[in-house]
């Protein structure tokens, strides 16, 4: 059984600012819970690395999220999980690890009726396969159909989340996705995806389920906390921030993700 204590917080990794919806999911569901979240900010994209450099930046955000003290780390970028999750599980296998691909393939699977399951992304996350992977080994029956978003992420970004750009860029990509694929399950596979849900859903209409990853890990984290008896014992409820570089833009940009105002000066510049 892992032993920790149980007051310590969570630990959320992202490349960026986009695992803020992973962490505003997480704070939802678990509101006895403190967390603290590192965005490698000074690094991204991890989409554009090669595999051996972002597993190496992973290992160097989490020893400095254990020498802060976790509990359990989610890693909430897509890139990282489907590359690094392995790696970080054998370098540290005392620390739970929960990453943003599994909980979202198997909602997928367990959502789809037809067994034709869509997933939108970044160009890597797509292109990688790695949701394709996870769902084929969940539901060997599935048909997945991936389809690359990459406007979608600086659209949330300047949170520009909904209105005739929102609008005009999602019928660009998934105007004709349900109608030349017929899926019924549509997987949200970058975390910047949840704040255009309303525009994405417009388009591929509502016979459509949207699949958040956010909301389904907090789903997987909360089941692991429990599994290993490490729910929180105290009232006194933290949220830290930390990034490694511009802390000004991550309090603006993570102030639409979270949907509420954040401040810069809350916001600590980490070195790794």
């Amino acid at each position: 059984m892992y032993e920790s204590d149980c007051t310590l917080p969570i630990g959320v990794f992202d490349s960026g600012i986009g695992g803020l919806t992973v962490l505003k999911a997480l704070t939802e569901a678990l509101p006895e819970e403190s967390f603290l979240y590192l965005g490698d900010t000074a690094r991204l994209p991890y989409g554009t690395k090669s595999a051996k450099s972002v597993t190496r930046y992973v290992l160097q955000t989490t020893a400095l999220l254990k020498a802060r003290g976790v509990k359990l780390l989610v890693i909430a970028c897509n890139t990282a999980t489907g590359v690094s999750l392995e790696a970080l599980q054998e370098a540290y296998p005392e620390l739970p690890v929960i990453g943003v691909i599994r909980p979202g393939a198997e909602a997928a699977c367990r959502s789809s009726r037809n067994g034709r399951i869509g997933v939108i992304g970044t160009e890597s996350t797509v292109n990688a396969g790695v949701y394709e992977r996870e769902i084929l080994r969940i539901r060997p029956d599935a048909r997945v159909f991936g389809q690359p978003c990459p406007l979608f992420v600086p659209l949330a970004e300047e949170g520009w989340c909904d209105g005739q750009i929102a609008s005009l860029v999602a019928e660009r990509y998934l105007g004709g996705l349900v109608r030349d694929t017929g899926i019924d399950t549509l997987v949200l596979g970058c975390t910047h995806f949840p704040v255009l849900a309303s525009a994405i859903q417009d388009v591929v209409g509502a016979d459509v389920t949207l699949v958040d990853s956010a909301r389904t890990t907090a789903e997987f984290v909360q089941d692991m906390l429990e599994r290993h008896d490490i729910c929180s014992t105290t009232k006194e409820r933290s949220l830290t921030f930390l990034a490694t570089d511009g802390a000004r833009r991550f309090a603006r940009v993570g102030g639409v993700f979270m949907n509420h105002p954040l401040d810069p000066a809350d916001v600590e510049i980490v070195d790794l």
